[in-house]
Formats: C-alpha cells, structure tokens, sequence
C-alpha cells in the first residue's frame, strides 16, 4: 500500500499523469408530506414516506497532482468513462 501512496508524492508529470475515477449511483427522492415543526418541549416529527424521482450516477475523475476535477451527473451510468477523463487532460 505504501507503494500506491508513493505516487501521490511524485512531481507534476504531463507525459504521466495520475488520474483517479469513481462513480456512485444515487436515488433522488422528495418527502410525501411536510415535517412537523417542533414544538416546545417536542421533538420535529418526520415521516418515512418518500415519493421516488428516479436515479443519478454521478461519475468523478481527478488529476490531484495537477489540482483538476471533472463532475458529472447523468441519468443512467456512463460506459464510456475514458471520453471523461479524456476532457480532464
């Protein structure tokens, strides 16, 4: 493991860049009902119920060496991830 966190201790190479990728699905959802507010002496009351308005993926990619970040959100995942990281160069 020390091997891989040595890379992140090199200088700046353009011809070598270190780019670092992730991607995480996330459900988008709304409240059903407003929450109560709290009252003196009460906690605020929640309710559980959610209303679903689909999912998200959201792709990032990074050249921490280089100080440069790429978000993206879209609606289902991305296959071509490399077109991505493509644009972070």
């Amino acid at each position: 493991m020390e091997r891989v966190s040595d890379v992140y201790k090199r200088p700046y190479n353009a011809d070598y860049p270190v780019v670092c990728m992730d991607e995480s699905p996330k459900q988008l959802v709304a409240e059903a009902r407003p929450s109560t507010a709290m009252k003196p002496g009460q906690e605020a009351r929640v309710d559980y119920e959610y209303i679903r308005h689909g999912n998200v993926n959201i792709f990032m990619a990074s050249e921490p060496l280089r100080g440069k970040r790429l978000v993206e959100v879209t609606e289902f995942k991305i296959k071509k991830g490399l077109s991505v990281i493509s644009r972070l160069t």
